[in-house]
């Protein structure tokens, strides 16, 4: 498998933020969203073999793994195979993923954060995919403006969705008005800012 990183450090969002987690971010990206922060990993990377890979984690200790990207399931079968050894030896493990691919074959395994992509990155996800949300899952929406924000709460209303909601403003947006709008408009999501840019770390 191709391995853009393999790091420590906080989870910076989602239902897991604050928690020391070991990060498997994978290369390659099948979207090119207008504000992704994490260009580096769009190609490029170190062949790695699920074995490696293993041994790398486990040198850096803890139990609660993110894979990551990129996007991680275009290496669907590498990742298949990370799952269930993770299961296997215990670990926690929650899959980001931008929502273009089908993730449901390892919910068994892990928890999936699905990335829905609002208009301001220029690309799409698959909404068919919300109902397999479960509510040990999580749905994200990274918001720059009122379009997104719309674009959201429709997304919202239109799917039943199991899993916690987030809305994420794009950094270096008005990030008070995104929170106002949140609270007038009483959207059953949490508001939350990437802790790990606000402390500088990866």
């Amino acid at each position: 498998m191709i391995v853009s990183e393999i790091f420590r450090s906080l989870q910076g969002e989602g239902k897991n933020q604050g928690r020391p987690c070991t990060f498997i971010r994978l290369a390659g990206c099948n979207l090119r969203c207008a504000w992704c922060d994490t260009p580096y990993a769009l190609k490029g990377g170190e062949e790695m073999s699920v074995g490696q890979v293993l041994d790398r984690v486990w040198l850096l200790r803890g139990t609660y793994i993110c894979i990551t990207g990129g996007e991680p399931l275009l290496q669907r079968a590498e990742v298949m195979e990370l799952l269930k050894k993770f299961k296997l030896h215990g670990y926690s493990v929650e899959i980001e993923t931008n929502g273009s691919l089908d993730f449901r074959e390892m919910q068994q395994y892990a928890s999936v954060c699905m990335d829905v992509k609002c208009p301001s990155s220029g690309e799409t996800s698959d909404l068919s995919l919300l109902p397999g949300i479960t509510a040990r899952d999580s749905v994200k929406f990274v918001v720059a403006d009122m379009d997104d924000l719309l674009y959201a709460r429709a997304v919202m209303g239109n799917y039943r969705i199991r899993g916690d909601l987030f809305i994420s403003p794009v950094e270096g947006t008005d990030y008070r008005a995104i929170a106002e709008y949140i609270v007038n408009e009483n959207l059953p999501v949490r508001f939350q800012v990437q802790l790990h840019k606000i402390l500088g770390m990866s």
